[in-house]
């Protein structure tokens, strides 16, 4: 039972998301079991460029060291907000989603080379929840039963726990600016005056992702339902606003929401 109930979950998961993650956690396996070592996917230049070794370009995104509180940590956070945004915002835009993933993580990239990273898998976690952030401002939230705030907060709140914990924020700071860049020229500056729109998603991305038409019947679970949405010590995620108050998407959502 629990392993169709599994199944099922996982099945159900957006393309993106369920690719995204899959691969993060068998490349963490394949880790643990010995079967390759970080050694072989962290980023590196040198071996990219005078190797050819070009599959580290994509495999120092999908590891976050070994199986530990840390790799559960930033697996929830990458599943959870990954799948929101790509039900919520980027529903029906599977290609944009990909073009967001691809934008992220070649401006992350460039960056590596001039900051001494090799994995950054942390960094686009942290990403995907600042635009998911940005885009849902009215969001309440509760971390850990010590603090509330809204969205916006929760980027710069994970980044404090990063240093409470004694890990380097450089890799909080490197997401957070990215995120921010994708957020403003997607959806500040095309909405300013005398702006328009720069970020234009590639048409044969949309060939292949967004080919297929929606499924009719397909309904994302509540916010407070939704899976990765673990209660960290507050007291339930419940609507504040009767459906008829609440903002249109992409303005946010007014409820309690805990993380």
């Amino acid at each position: 039972m629990a392993y169709q109930t599994f199944q099922q979950e996982y099945l159900q998961t957006p393309a993106i998301t369920r690719a995204y993650c899959t691969s993060c956690v068998l490349t963490t396996l394949a880790v643990q079991l010995d079967i390759i070592t970080p050694f072989q996917l962290y980023f590196n230049p040198d071996l990219i460029f005078n190797h050819y070794q070009v599959w580290r370009l994509v495999t120092n995104f999908l590891f976050f060291g070994p199986i530990g509180f840390n790799f559960l940590f930033n697996m929830i956070f990458t599943y959870r907000y990954c799948r929101m945004l790509e039900e919520g915002s980027f529903r029906g835009r599977t290609a944009d989603f990909f073009f967001m993933f691809f934008l992220g993580g070649l401006i992350m990239t460039i960056i590596s080379f001039f900051v001494n990273l090799v994995f950054l898998g942390q960094a686009f976690t942290i990403m995907l929840v600042y635009v998911w952030s940005r885009r849902n401002p009215y969001v309440r939230m509760n971390f850990l039963g010590l603090m509330n705030f809204q969205a916006p907060h929760l980027p710069w709140v994970l980044l404090g726990f990063s240093l409470l914990l004694g890990n380097s924020i450089i890799v909080d700071f490197i997401g957070i600016a990215v995120g921010h860049v994708y957020f403003f020229l997607e959806d500040v500056f095309p909405q300013q005056q005398g702006g328009f729109k720069i970020l234009r998603t590639p048409g044969i991305l949309k060939m292949i992702f967004d080919s297929n038409p929606e499924d009719p019947n397909y309904n994302p679970l509540p916010e407070e339902e939704r899976p990765g949405g673990f209660d960290w010590g507050g007291e339930g995620a419940r609507p504040e606003d009767a459906p008829g108050d609440r903002p249109q998407d992409g303005q946010g959502d007014n409820q309690n929401q805990n993380q």
